[in-house]
Order: C-alpha cells, then sequence, then structure tokens
C-alpha cells in the first residue's frame, strides 16, 4: 500500500479464495456490476487489490443485511459521480453528521504508516469504517479516521483501535436504541431527529464522569476527590 509498491494482481480463481468467495458468486457479481471490468489480457481476466476490497465491501454489507440490489445501487452511484455526502443515506445510516473522506490506498497509508495490513483493512471493512469506491476508499467518517490516525500515532495498535471500535458499536447501538425508544415512547419517533442532541450531551457528560472515576488519584488525593477539591 505505500506509494511506488507493485501492484498485486490476481487471476479470478485467485481473487475468489482470497475474498473466501465461490468462483462462480464472483462472476455472478461481475454480471450484476458489483465490481469494476478486470484487465484483460489476451483471454486472462487480471485483477488487483482494489477488487479484492471491493468483495470484502459487499460481503460486509450482505452481513449488515443489504440486498445485492441495494448494493448495487450504491456502486453505481458512485461510479456516476453522486456526491460522497450522500453515502449515509444509500447505506440506511440516515441523519448523519458525519463526513466521509475520500481516500488512495496510498492517503490511507499516510494516516497509518505501518499499519495498513490485509486484516486491518478487512476489519475497517467490516466495521463500516471503509467502503470502495473505483480506485478510491471511503471512510465514513472525517472523525472517526482522526481519532483512529492520532490514537495510532500515539502508540495504540490499529488492530486494537478497531477492536475498541467495535466494542464501542455495541455500546452505542444499545445507547441509542435507548433514547430512540424514550424519545418515542413519551413524545414521537418524528421528534428523535430534533431532540437528538440532547441524548448526545448525556452520553458526553456519562463518559467523561465515567473516566474521572477510572482516573489514577493523584499522589496524596484520596479516590473521588478532585485536585481543586
Amino acid at each position: 500500500m505505500e506509494a511506488g509498491s507493485t501492484v498485486r494482481e490476481y487471476r479470478t480463481e485467485e481473487l475468489a479464495e482470497a475474498a473466501g468467495i465461490p468462483v462462480r458468486t464472483l462472476r455472478f457479481y461481475r454480471e450484476r456490476k458489483l465490481l469494476p471490468p478486470p484487465r484483460r489480457e489476451g483471454r486472462i481476466a487480471w485483477y488487483d487489490d482494489h477488487h479484492l476490497a471491493r468483495l470484502r465491501t459487499v460481503a460486509g454489507l450482505l452481513e449488515r443485511g443489504h440486498t445485492l440490489g441495494g448494493i448495487a445501487e450504491l456502486t453505481a452511484a458512485f461510479e456516476n459521480g453522486r456526491d460522497v455526502g450522500q453515502l449515509g443515506e444509500l447505506l440506511g445510516i440516515g441523519w448523519s453528521e458525519e463526513t466521509p473522506v475520500r481516500l488512495t490506498p496510498e492517503a490511507l497509508a499516510d494516516y497509518f504508516e505501518g499499519e495498513v495490513t490485509p486484516e486491518n483493512l478487512a476489519a475497517s471493512l467490516d466495521l463500516g469504517y471503509l467502503a470502495t469506491d473505483g480506485e478510491e476508499l471511503v471512510h465514513v467518517s472525517r472523525r472517526l479516521l482522526d481519532v483512529s490516525s492520532a490514537l495510532v500515532r500515539e502508540g495504540v495498535p490499529l488492530a486494537a483501535v478497531l477492536e475498541a471500535g467495535r466494542r464501542v458499536r455495541e455500546h452505542a447501538d444499545a445507547m441509542a436504541a435507548l433514547f430512540t425508544e424514550l424519545i418515542s415512547a413519551h413524545i414521537s419517533p418524528e421528534a428523535v431527529p430534533r431532540l437528538r442532541p440532547l441524548a448526545k450531551s448525556v452520553v458526553e457528560a456519562e463518559l467523561t464522569m465515567a473516566m474521572d472515576r477510572l482516573r489514577p488519584p493523584v499522589s496524596g488525593q484520596t479516590p473521588g476527590q478532585t485536585p481543586s477539591s
């Protein structure tokens, strides 16, 4: 993934094996235009890591409940130049305040120098942090990209950051369900988008206080006592 590196190429059978799918499924995806055309050399079709990343994106979206028709719509939208800001709508995220980011593989490698391994790339695709768009990658959130990169620069392995993201996702889903049910039951489902900032404030405040409770006490300070008390 580093600038100037040789692009790996795969024959049809090799790409299918790397993606963990049957050859017939790969050909079906190609017929449905879920996969960009391969490079042709005579009668041989050559694929590369961009095709492999696309297959992993398709697999991740299928696992999240998207249909092949919906994934085909997403693929066609990007290939026809639709604004990347509509990614959340196409993936069913809705109301998203996050700003997606387009990245070349080389730019992604610059964010996470030495940490963009096939395993970490697959995990990012599986989480839905990354999607493919032709030869580019799309990260679903500028904030998550910047925070993840900062943690890696501080010395946290990217694999650990992604695993933490997976665990946070589970808790975030539970909190989102709690506030959605609360607002829907006592006000109306239509009020959820309008009152979402209140839910965010509660979560941020509780997280801040929880981290304060976990902070090791300063020498000479009793647990629970703030430095100014």
